[in-house]
């Protein structure tokens, strides 16, 4: 398989999982947890930024047309996730402590981006179960920026940070020699 089919593969091979798991997670209603960025980390670890934000948009554009349209407007935090990962991976191995910091660092950047999309197109609701504290901190009288990020950074701490350990843990277990093969 030479090394653009094998790039190819493993993109579509994460945007499988970000679709899999992230409808997964919704079935069994685990709260804080999407896993709908686990396949754009795992491109943008073993492909870089370019195939990782690829990944990400691809995801969301698909997820849009199939499940809910709201998704297509927050196809950049994806593709951002996958750029800012594929850059950290371009630096550092991407070891367990440089998963967690990774985590750590797209647990504020992804509400950083996300919240101004939720908030200008959606008034802040964007038919999640996030929707409920937001909800109650503007009741409680925030101001509808805060009370949407908020629980967008409680739940991408979860999130985020879990996402880059399965990821990171996997990365270990792939053999040297395949590793090799993606990044020749």
């Amino acid at each position: 398989m030479n090394k653009r089919t094998l790039a190819i593969t493993i993109s579509a091979l994460g945007i499988g999982l970000n679709i899999v798991l992230t409808t997964l997670t919704k079935a069994l209603h685990i709260p804080f947890l999407f896993l709908d960025t686990i396949g754009t980390i795992l491109s943008a670890v073993l492909l870089g930024p370019f195939f990782g934000a690829i990944t990400g948009l691809i995801t969301n554009i698909i997820t849009s047309i199939v499940k809910n349209p709201v998704e297509l407007p927050f196809a950049i935090v994806n593709m951002t996730i996958g750029i800012v990962v594929g850059y950290i991976v371009k630096k550092f191995k991407f070891t367990l402590k440089t998963a967690v910091l990774t985590g750590i660092l797209l647990s504020i950047l992804a509400p950083l981006i996300g919240t101004p999309i939720a908030v200008s197109l959606f008034g802040g609701l964007a038919g999640g179960s996030m929707d409920i504290l937001t909800g109650w901190l503007v009741k409680s009288g925030q101001r509808i920026f805060t009370a949407t990020f908020i629980p967008r950074i409680i739940s991408n701490l979860t999130d985020k940070i879990a996402s880059c350990i399965v990821v990171s843990i996997l990365i270990a277990k792939l053999p040297e020699s395949l590793l090799n093969k993606i990044k020749g």
